[in-house]
């Protein structure tokens, strides 16, 4: 709906009682937007109560974008987010959806235009919200058939959920109001920090090995060895860039170089055969493997040799120079 700019003082209708981490997250979100930033709020049931609100979250029955009603317990409701993920939404991911691109844009100083919030929003609905989604949908992450080997009540929905009074403990609205906007700050401060940290740490290094997926061929005509001038998380990087650029396998980079964070040295891994796999492409040559130091540059020939794993997935030179070599001879072995 189009907000009155008359009305000065908005108002974030959510339920009383037991709160969740979909709707303390919701609340949050929406104090990060323009119309609702230091907006009131209500947590109540009464359907009267909540008409006076201009927005309600997670309660009401109701899921109608101009009316500003987003909630996900109606018979009949299966909206998703879309952009390839199909878990059914909370109130967290319908205020996601309809607000995020904005909140993003003006938690990292930008506008909704700019093409890196889209891969932003998709970055922090695939890494945060979904699982707050399913959770609160209860949507298993398995298939009832496979036993869970150990219980995980340390994520953010579970530390959310233990805010709550116990059962023994005073339940009136004025303690749980207040213990309601301790877990609102606990999940909206960790959303925040984690958008922070893919803008300011993921994005730069998704351009550094974006350049380099590029700049591969002037490292070796092959085009099977990167070269990166300094470190930066790659790995997930150059499966989602291989993928959107169509590289075919048999072009895809076998070795990347990079310099040592702590060293001063210089790393030769090879690429893995999938994000998650211990194998990789083409592991390190057998006859290096296990080796370190002279005898490394002795059975490869290649001076200022430190070491090669004994599974052969990542090796170590003192330089630049000798890694490429090291990378170079690996290939053709």
């Amino acid at each position: 709906m189009e907000l009155d700019e008359k009305v000065l003082s908005f108002i974030i209708g959510t339920h009383n009682g037991t709160f969740h981490c979909d709707e303390a997250l919701a609340v949050y979100l929406l104090r990060l937007t323009k119309a609702y930033a230091g907006a009131g709020l209500k947590r109540t049931r009464d359907p009267a109560t909540l008409d006076t609100c201009t927005i309600v979250v997670d309660v009401g029955g109701v899921y109608d974008e101009g009316k500003q009603r987003f909630d996900h317990h109606q018979r009949g409701f299966t909206e998703i987010f879309g952009n390839g993920f199909t878990t059914k939404l909370s109130s967290a991911g319908l205020v996601y959806k309809h607000f995020g691109q904005e909140i993003i844009a003006n938690t990292i100083s930008t506008t909704p235009e700019d093409p890196k919030v889209n891969t932003l929003w998709l970055k922090l609905y695939k890494e945060f919200i979904e699982a707050i989604d399913a959770i609160d949908n209860g949507i298993s992450q398995y298939s009832a058939d496979i036993a869970s080997k150990y219980r995980i009540r340390t994520d953010v929905s579970a530390r959310v959920g233990f805010l709550n009074p116990a059962w023994n403990e005073s339940f009136d609205s004025q303690t749980v109001d207040g213990l309601f906007s301790k877990a609102s700050a606990l999940v909206g401060d960790e959303f925040v920090g984690r958008l922070k940290y893919y803008a300011n740490a993921w994005l730069p290094a998704r351009d550094l090995v974006a350049a380099g997926l590029k700049a591969r061929t002037n490292v070796d005509p092959s085009g099977k060895i990167i070269l990166f001038e300094q470190f930066a998380p790659w790995k997930e990087h150059l499966f989602e860039l291989e993928t959107d650029l169509s590289i075919a396998a048999s072009e895809q980079p076998i070795y990347v170089l990079y310099p040592d964070e702590t060293g001063g040295q210089w790393r030769i891994q090879a690429v893995p055969a999938s994000p998650e796999s211990f194998e990789s492409r083409k592991a390190l040559p057998e006859v290096w493997r296990g080796l370190r130091d002279e005898d490394l540059s002795k059975a490869s020939g290649v001076d200022g040799c430190v070491f090669v794993h004994a599974s052969g997935f990542i090796g170590g030179n003192k330089t630049k120079e000798g890694a490429l070599k090291l990378a170079k001879l690996a290939l053709t072995m």
